[in-house]
């Protein structure tokens, strides 16, 4: 890894969990993470649930767009998280994988959204720890 860790999280649309992960670890990291996000097949625009529920944490993803995930993305990444896209991610060796089993927040109300937020801040952190990155700013 580089002086500064890269992830990629990646779901099917890129318009809920992963775009969540991201802006979780880029707020975590306070900027000492490179983080992209990606969708194996992109939806139109970001859940707007997902939005509502990043905002209640002090966390606006409103402005984020549904990015095509490329094998570019992938080779450029430290460690891709996935999150329900299946076969269809590229592997590439000496990559590191996980793969987080969460819902989908696809269609659901605000408190099972809530609930897959929170899930994915606490795995973030775990993560931050596993890359030896410090967590800046631990609340909400």
């Amino acid at each position: 890894m580089a002086d500064r860790p890269s992830v990629l999280f990646v779901c099917v649309h890129n318009a809920g969990r992963s775009q969540m992960a991201a802006a979780w670890l880029h707020h975590l990291s306070g900027g000492a993470v490179e983080v992209r996000s990606a969708g194996s097949a992109p939806g139109d625009a970001i859940n707007p649930v997902a939005v509502e529920a990043m905002r209640e944490v002090g966390i606006d993803i409103a402005a984020e767009r549904p990015k095509i995930l490329t094998p570019e993305a992938v080779q450029a990444s430290d460690v891709v998280v996935t999150m329900g896209c299946g076969d269809t991610c590229p592997f590439f060796p000496g990559t590191r994988y996980e793969d987080w089993v969460l819902d989908d927040p696809a269609g659901q109300g605000i408190g099972m959204v809530r609930g897959v937020r929170d899930e994915i801040r606490t795995r973030v952190l775990a993560l931050l720890d596993e890359l030896g990155v410090p967590a800046v700013a631990p609340s909400h």
